[in-house]
């Protein structure tokens, strides 16, 4: 994936910096616009804005950041923020051209700062997004929003301190939960392949093996060469992978074909881009138990 910030977007980058290191929006009069790039963005934040601030969401619910296509409205939207909440990691490329056409000042929060992410072996893709899918690194994406509103509303400090304390508290939780769930699974069958390299982050926390994936790639906007599809389909004989695992919103065409040749199981039904408009993903920690249940039911 190309790089968010280019030289073409300066001009814009320049206004949201001067924005976040001295001229941030003043929020005490509760009217503060939140924007944050992605729906389970939009619920962490929530979660340490609590009832003080609204946090909308710029891409719609079952959108697939990687290759969501913007929209005319999208750049008012960004517009009519001051508090811009990114993932960063080049994971929101489809926000470079919006910044191009956006004005007015907001305060730029990158939720991923501080946290070291996983490189390519090859480097040929860049490094991975996906910190997300473990609930311990998003401690440091609410630590990092949680700053970044006090800022913005420094009236409202001690809200976004408590909120913020809470969530960390659920989300502890819920890596408590997981590695119950994923106890039940037999250490030989600890295996993900993937439609695209987004769960080595989980992978790492909870003990799987990343047995491959069908797009090799930390992006689902790819495709796999016939060389790179024929040593998946080798790899998963020769490991018996009992499954490969697939976010609603991809493509499942080379999945099946692997499938075809293997007689692999397809979970087609995870939730790892986007919250759903109710049951069974509406918020993050939902989304996580979730995949989660039926990543071990498929497993186990």
């Amino acid at each position: 994936m190309k790089k968010i910030f280019n030289s073409i977007t300066i001009f814009a980058i320049a206004t949201l910096f001067l924005a976040a290191c001295g001229s941030a929006p003043s929020g005490g009069d509760g009217a503060l616009n939140v924007l944050a790039s992605t729906t389970f963005l939009a619920d962490i934040a929530q979660n340490v804005a609590g009832d003080r601030l609204k946090v909308e969401s710029l891409l719609p619910i079952g959108s697939d950041p990687h290759s969501y296509q913007a929209a005319p409205a999208d750049v008012a939207k960004i517009a009519e923020s001051k508090v811009l909440i990114l993932n960063g990691l080049e994971y929101e490329h489809f926000i470079e051209p919006l910044l191009e056409n956006t004005g007015g000042e907001r305060l730029m929060i990158e939720a991923t700062t501080g946290l070291n992410p996983k490189e390519d072996a090859g480097s040929e893709h860049g490094v991975d997004p996906h910190m997300w899918l473990d609930p311990n690194l998003v401690i440091t994406y609410v630590e990092n929003i949680r700053d970044g509103l006090i800022q913005a509303d420094p009236a409202s400090a001690e809200i976004y301190k408590a909120n913020a304390d809470a969530y960390i508290a659920q989300l502890k939780e819920l890596d408590k939960w997981i590695v119950e769930q994923v106890d039940a699974i037999p250490a030989d069958r600890r295996l993900l392949v993937t439609n695209h390299e987004a769960m080595g982050y989980f992978a790492d926390r909870y003990g799987f093996e990343v047995a491959g994936s069908v797009i090799p790639s930390f992006s689902s906007n790819a495709s796999p060469s016939a060389q790179e599809m024929a040593g998946l389909i080798d790899g998963i004989k020769k490991l018996n992978v009992p499954a490969i695992f697939l976010d609603t919103a991809d493509n499942d065409v080379l999945a099946k074909q692997i499938a075809d040749e293997t007689g692999v199981m397809i979970v087609a039904d995870l939730h790892l881009e986007s919250l759903t408009d109710g049951a069974p993903a509406p918020t993050y920690i939902d989304m996580m138990k979730d995949n989660v249940s039926k990543i071990v039911e498929a497993l186990k």
